[in-house]
């Protein structure tokens, strides 16, 4: 296989680490942080830190494309790399997180692997539907976007003491696999990380988030 090389005005390809200095890339690996922090978590059974860490990824993941919008002086290479780096560090947060996730508060038993899987398989496929195909129309995604993903999980789990733990893991389950459907779906939904009035209502999300798990830990 002949991989391709995007190469600079000087005719010279950039060194790879370069790429880390744009500040998008900065925001973007700033939420990729978050996710690890919010794996390590999830594996060690402190869920409420584990939410922290997952709202936080989305924050920074929004913030990273409205900062490359409103940047002036980046080369198409620095745009088209800080979009594949987007989209793997989608994959991580948005699929291989509520994957691990739905395993660990299953303890492990093998009757979680297919959800696991299917949810990671659909953010797989979603990513890849979009990365070839992009917006719908221009303005629209086709499926449902990964990040309201945790959006919706954060969420859930604010319910997690109300019920049993078993009642919960099947709560759960179904709704790690609607997800999973809905990212697969033909619905078409709004670019909404695009807005900045959204943005700064994820912004209030996150630190209601942040307040009502911290309290928990506490």
């Amino acid at each position: 296989m002949v991989e391709q090389i995007r190469i600079n005005n000087d005719g010279k390809s950039k060194p790879i680490l370069s790429y880390t200095l744009d500040i998008p890339n900065i925001c973007s690996l700033s939420g990729l942080i978050c996710t690890v922090l919010a794996i390590y978590y999830i594996i060690l059974g402190n869920y409420p830190a584990a939410m922290i860490g997952m709202i936080w990824a989305v924050s920074f993941d929004w913030a990273d494309g409205l900062i490359a919008r409103r940047m002036k002086g980046r080369t198409g290479d620095d745009r088209v790399f800080g979009g594949q780096l987007d989209l793997l560090i989608d994959i991580v947060s948005y699929g291989v997180t509520p994957a691990i996730l739905l395993l660990s508060y299953g303890n492990f038993n093998p009757v979680y692997l297919p959800g696991a899987f299917l949810m990671l398989a659909a953010s797989a496929v979603r990513l890849s539907y979009f990365s070839t195909f992009g917006l719908a129309g221009g303005s629209k995604y086709t499926g449902l976007a990964l990040d309201n993903n945790n959006i919706v999980l954060v969420f859930i789990f604010m319910f997690e003491g109300l019920i049993s733990n078993g009642i919960f893991s099947v709560t759960l389950y179904v709704v790690g696999l609607g997800l999973a459907a809905l990212n697969v779906s033909q619905i078409k939904t709004p670019k909404l990380s695009g807005n900045p009035i959204n943005v700064l209502l994820l912004a209030a999300y996150t630190l209601g988030i942040t307040a009502i798990y911290g309290w928990k830990l506490l």
